[in-house]
């Protein structure tokens, strides 16, 4: 079978693992630090915090931000459920507007539009929270912090689910900015990402303000590290979200891996489509450098067609998912929101037509071939 996805290990993550085992220092150690430095640098932010996992990022940047209860979240109804749940964990009310149709990503145009009615309530707190949907940039980015967007939509708080991520950058002005070079961004490094520590989290800032409130929120709500003097000391309710000396240690053997491993990912992405025939194939937009976490056709004719073809590849042993099957606005868990069927119709559609093929740097050129032969055979 060829997987969906497949993590990068080889014998230096191993020995990196053995070194800080040997070491005795396994938690709140130098190798949390070299990492968050390390991963700070490549993504263009100032400061970077390590957490637990990804969600818990989500939710500190949140909290960081002064989100929480009667606050409100304009995101998108199209991304994993933690998106949306980190908001509800803070007491905040997610605020979903549609997607667009070639990325899956947020549409700036409704952010604006929900940001006429909602931003800015007296007596409440509005941010904005987009999705990097596959590693693919949003541009809810560029529409705020570059084009001539109101002032008083510049003035909320853009938090990014850079989840899927690692090694998109946006090109702007003949110049690339990595995704980490604005407001505040949180990203994941579970065992299927680009990088990966098997579980783990970060939220990269360019406010040493943010930096430090979430340093306080990961650590009990105090800035000591266990073992100093007025560790027991706590300023504000925190949280126990510390990443792992020995997540951190795989996290910089992956961050050296990184680049090879995102070069690997473009060209077998290339390779798919300008080979795969019969299906639409994603898109690039100018100024964008997509990360290739995901490689995710749409199949037209809808779910049925979709699903068929998903069963047909599965006998073929190749591993194709659906990200995602049925939009956040739709799921029991968000019921009391009150959305209903047909009120975002493009995240919607995608749900029924969405297919991810494999792409990681794993594959052979055979694997690659088998893909294409599968999909192209299909009918």
């Amino acid at each position: 079978m060829i997987p969906i996805s497949q993590p990068q290990i080889d014998k230096r993550e191993i020995e990196a693992v053995t070194a800080v085992l040997k070491s005795g220092r396994l938690a709140q150690g130098p190798k949390i630090r070299e990492f968050e430095e390390r991963f700070a640098e490549t993504v263009g932010a100032r400061h970077a915090v390590a957490v637990c996992n990804g969600t818990t990022a989500l939710k500190l940047a949140l909290l960081a931000h002064d989100v929480g209860q009667g606050d409100e979240v304009i995101t998108t109804p199209f991304s994993f459920i933690s998106t949306a749940s980190a908001i509800l964990e803070v007491g905040a009310r997610p605020v979903f507007v549609d997607v667009l149709e070639d990325t899956g990503n947020i549409d700036p145009e409704s952010v604006a539009n929900a940001g006429n009615g909602r931003l800015r309530i007296e007596g409440t707190k509005t941010a904005v929270l987009p999705v990097h949907l596959y590693g693919h940039p949003s541009f809810a980015l560029e529409y705020a912090y570059v084009t001539g967007t109101p002032e008083h939509v510049r003035s909320v708080p853009i938090i990014c689910d850079a989840c899927q991520a690692h090694g998109s950058a946006l090109l702007l002005n003949d110049k690339m900015y990595p995704l980490g070079f604005y407001g505040t961004s949180c990203w994941s490094f579970y065992a299927t990402k680009n990088i990966t520590t098997g579980e783990g989290g970060m939220v990269t800032t360019n406010s040493e303000d943010i930096a430090g409130q979430l340093r306080l929120l990961r650590n009990h709500g105090t800035q000591k590290e266990h073992g100093d003097s007025d560790y027991y000391y706590h300023t504000c309710l925190g949280y126990n979200a510390w990443m792992s000396e020995v997540q951190a240690a795989i996290g910089l053997v992956q961050l050296d891996k990184l680049p090879e491993m995102q070069a690997i990912r473009h060209n077998n992405a290339d390779y798919l489509t300008h080979n795969l025939e019969g299906v639409i194939t994603p898109v690039v937009k100018p100024g964008c450098i997509h990360a290739w976490h995901q490689y995710t056709i749409r199949v037209p004719g809808g779910r049925g067609r979709r699903d068929d073809l998903r069963a047909h590849l599965q006998k073929r042993g190749i591993q194709a998912n659906v990200y995602y099957p049925l939009p956040l606005h739709l799921q029991p868990v968000f019921a009391h929101l009150g959305y209903k069927f047909g009120d975002f119709p493009v995240a919607e559609k995608l749900s029924g037509e969405v297919l991810s093929l494999p792409v990681h740097p794993g594959l052979s050129q055979d694997d690659l071939e088998r893909i294409v032969e599968a999909v192209n055979e299909w009918d």
